[in-house]
């Protein structure tokens, strides 16, 4: 492994991730080779930047204030090298997006798919999670997340139709429980929970003409997968209230029946979001042109991106 820029990007990656093995992973290196080189500037340079045991990776004081010193000069140098290469005819590179599995899974086939077709020298790296990040302190390229999710100091740009949430059971559990005809019947029927990336149970939030309601909503299972959700909810297991997107299939079949429709609103769907005070590379221009053409194809115009 080479000494300079590629050294002092291990420095910042494994104080970025806490961890030798994710950080290695995230650099497209081994383990034991950025190991080697972070263990090669400590003795350079005559200070141990990191704490290390079995089972955590820490930064020192020196290394805290090493890395705070040199992050900045190197998101600086990245920018400069990136608008160089601005000037090839087709992007090249890594595009790395932060977003939950549920948007990745909308994704993929109407985006991700035809970009990598047409721009064939830029790979996508995607990581899915529930919770919510800082996409530059993580180095991220952009995420993707629902418009109401995206922090006010980012850039949006809207990526899909509007969506909505939709209370579904199957046939036989209406059979044997009923309909409900408001959210507050939902209490006395078995219903399945989700639970959140932060560990809370979610109150299910309803809206007709404006007025709002919050059902806590009980039942025999707790999930935390939209798609365990789902399985649950085709078994009759109780009542699932997940994206009309993913039921789509199942309303469809009939093996899923919607209610409370008139109290689950439309309301804006995914964007695509980054930082707005940094140079944008070439990949994720190109990324962000497709949106606009897509949109434009489908007949929805091509919003302009908050700021």
């Amino acid at each position: 492994m080479r000494s300079g820029l590629t050294e002092l990007d291990a420095i910042v990656s494994v104080a970025r991730h806490r961890s030798f093995r994710t950080a290695a992973t995230s650099l497209g290196l081994s383990t034991s080779a950025l190991s080697h080189a972070v263990a090669a500037l400590e003795a350079r340079i005559g200070v141990r930047l990191f704490h290390r045991t079995t089972r955590s990776v820490t930064l020192t004081a020196a290394g805290e204030q090493f890395v705070q010193e040199i992050a900045p000069a190197l998101a600086t140098i990245r920018g400069a090298i990136e608008q160089a290469g601005d000037q090839r005819d087709t992007p090249r590179g890594v595009l790395r997006i932060n977003t939950s599995l549920g948007a990745a899974q909308q994704v993929m086939q109407p985006l991700v798919f035809e970009y990598l077709r047409r721009y064939p020298e830029m790979q996508v790296d995607i990581v899915t999670e529930g919770r919510l990040i800082d996409i530059v302190l993580e180095g991220f390229d952009a995420g993707i997340r629902l418009a109401e999710m995206v922090p006010q100091d980012m850039i949006a740009v809207p990526l899909g139709p509007s969506q909505r949430l939709v209370v579904v059971g199957s046939p036989a559990y209406f059979a044997e429980h009923g309909v409900p005809r408001t959210p507050v019947d939902l209490l006395q029927r078995p219903c399945i929970r989700s639970r959140m990336p932060g560990g809370a149970v979610w109150r299910w939030e309803f809206e007709r003409r404006g007025e709002t309601q919050q059902i806590d909503v009980k039942g025999p299972l707790t999930l935390d997968d939209g798609a365990l959700m789902l399985q649950a909810a085709r078994n009759g297991v109780g009542l699932a209230y997940l994206s009309e997107w993913n039921v789509a299939p199942d309303l469809a079949a009939g093996t899923l029946r919607c209610v409370l429709e008139d109290w689950t609103p439309a309301f804006d769907g995914l964007c695509l979001y980054y930082p707005g005070r940094r140079h944008v590379p070439a990949g994720l221009r190109a990324m962000i042109e497709l949106i606009r053409e897509q949109r434009t194809a489908a007949g929805r115009p091509p919003r302009r991106a908050r700021k």
